[in-house]
């Protein structure tokens, strides 16, 4: 594997992790008030969207970082769906 694929997968890794945080939070303290609907949705369609273009050019990393966050962010819209804001 060439060098830069392993860039490309360490650049994927950091930004599957983002939402991490703020997921692992969310779920502690049970309150999500402060985040907003808009920018949870904006996240989700751009991950929808970054999805599409990845797996049509075969992009590994685009592909394996954009699915972790769909993940997170639908779990994120979960919390904030079903938590009462504190």
């Amino acid at each position: 594997m060439p060098f830069i694929e392993y860039v490309g997968l360490f650049g994927a890794f950091l930004s599957a992790i983002t939402f991490i945080p703020q997921v692992i939070h969310a779920y502690k303290t049970k309150s999500v008030g402060d985040l907003s609907w808009g920018m949870l949705w904006i996240v989700f369609t751009s991950v929808i969207v970054w999805l599409v273009y990845g797996f049509y050019l075969h992009l590994l990393p685009v592909i394996i970082a954009n699915s972790i966050i769909l993940v997170l962010s639908v779990v994120l819209l979960y919390f904030k769906a079903t938590f009462k804001n504190h």
